[in-house]
């Protein structure tokens, strides 16, 4: 388990890894910033919210993150970012503003009109607190 609320399985899986036969397998240390994530974000928006949330994508390896044409500097293949989903654009929206309000993040990203939310967190810097939207 990375955390209470997420499972390895859960924070590893991709469809697109397994189409394309892609291990996307983190390393010890990509697991300790993807526990510090879900401790730090995923499990306090959980305790609050008091309803499941659905991981998008948490660690993706470089393979994985080239295939999904991921920004060549993405957090999630540090595993220090998380994309969640509350199953609707008012439930994300929630989230996101829950998010802003309550944790200590790196970035907040509003992507694609709250289709999902993306959470970063980073001990190996100062946290910049930047909430940003992508349209």
């Amino acid at each position: 388990m990375i955390s209470k609320h997420i499972s390895l399985k859960e924070a590893t899986f991709s469809a697109t890894a397994t189409r394309l036969g892609i291990d996307n397998i983190p390393t010890d240390e990509h697991l300790v910033c993807m526990k510090l994530v879900a401790e730090k974000c995923f499990e306090p928006l959980r305790e609050w919210y008091k309803k499941p949330i659905k991981i998008n994508s948490f660690y993706r390896g470089s393979k994985l993150n080239k295939a999904v044409k991921g920004s060549l500097s993405s957090q999630h293949c540090k595993g220090e970012a998380i994309d969640m989903d509350g199953g609707s654009i008012e439930e994300n929206k929630k989230l996101f503003e829950w998010c802003k309000s309550n944790l200590d993040f790196d970035q907040i990203i509003n992507e694609y009109n709250f289709s999902w939310v993306h959470i970063s967190y980073t001990e190996k810097k100062a946290n910049r607190k930047q909430i940003l939207v992508i349209k």
